[in-house]
C-alpha cells in the first residue's frame, strides 16, 4: 500500500469511492433515504479540490487503484475518511488516519464520525463528546462529535 499527498487529478476518484462506499459500507447503519441525501452522486468538483487542497488530504493507492483517502484541516478537525468497500478492514482507514494525526500541530483532534465509523475511531482511543443530528435535504443523519487527546 501506498500513501500518498493528494492531487487534484484524484477528485473524480475520491467522489466515486465516497458514494460508493456511503452506499455500501453505511448502508447496515442508515437507510437508503439516509444514503442517498448523505451522498447524491453529485459533487462539486471544484470546491471538493478545493476543499482537498486546503485541507491536508492523503490517499491510499494499492493495485494500480485509490482504495482510501482522508483529510484534516489546520484547526485538526478531521473531515473525511473513507476506504473503498472491497478494501475493508486491511488497516488502509489507520494508516490514513496515523498519517493525518501526525501532521497536524493541535493537540485536540475532532471528527464528526458516522455510526459506522464510531467504533473504528473509539478503538484509537477517540472519546463520544456528543450524538447529533445532522439534516440533509430535510432528512435526520446520526452521527458523534468525536475527540482526540494527542500525547507528544
Amino acid at each position: 500500500m501506498l500513501i500518498r499527498k493528494y492531487m487534484s487529478s484524484d477528485c473524480r476518484q475520491l467522489a466515486d469511492l465516497f458514494y460508493q462506499t456511503v452506499h455500501t459500507v453505511n448502508g447496515k447503519d442508515y437507510t437508503k433515504e439516509q444514503l442517498d441525501v448523505w451522498a447524491t452522486g453529485s459533487v462539486n468538483l471544484k470546491e471538493w479540490d478545493a476543499s482537498f487542497s486546503e485541507h491536508y488530504t492523503l490517499v491510499a493507492v494499492m493495485d494500480e487503484r485509490i482504495v482510501g483517502f482522508g483529510d484534516i484541516a489546520e484547526s485538526g478537525y478531521l473531515d473525511r475518511l473513507y476506504v473503498h468497500k472491497e478494501y475493508q478492514g486491511r488497516g488502509i482507514a489507520a494508516a490514513i488516519c496515523d498519517g493525518l494525526e501526525h501532521w497536524v500541530k493541535t493537540s485536540k483532534i475532532i471528527t464528526h464520525a458516522s455510526i459506522t465509523a464510531r467504533p473504528f475511531f473509539q478503538h484509537r482511543g477517540y472519546i463520544v463528546i456528543k450524538e447529533q443530528q445532522v439534516f440533509r435535504g430535510g432528512i435526520a443523519l446520526t452521527n458523534y462529535v468525536m475527540e482526540y487527546e494527542k500525547t507528544k
